[in-house]
């Protein structure tokens, strides 16, 4: 069983997919204390990054853009949100040309 929150701030949970909510779920380092669990849906992950709509690759594509989907929860909890954050596509949106 997986939990959205780990008090170990150092070692984060790898990610996974939930096949039930069709999410990727993952925790995000604070900086500042307990680690943030958070999710993306796979359908977020498709139409913002590209991966396969079914969630074949769900984890691959989360991993190959942690850094902004991270950033994004940051920005979230940031402005008030409390965990577990759910990404939405406006979170991870593509910066406007």
């Amino acid at each position: 069983m997986h939990r959205m929150s780990s008090p170990d701030t150092h070692t984060l949970p790898e990610p996974f997919f939930h096949a039930d909510s069709g999410t990727v779920r993952f925790w995000v380092d604070s900086g500042e204390g307990p680690s943030i669990g958070a999710s993306i849906t796979k359908e977020t992950l498709h139409y913002r990054f590209r991966g396969e709509l079914s969630g074949a690759n769900a984890v691959a594509t989360y991993t190959a853009h942690r850094s902004e989907i991270d950033d994004a929860v940051k920005r979230r909890i940031a402005q008030g949100s409390i965990e577990p954050v759910m990404l939405r596509e406006a979170d991870v949106a593509a910066p406007k040309r």
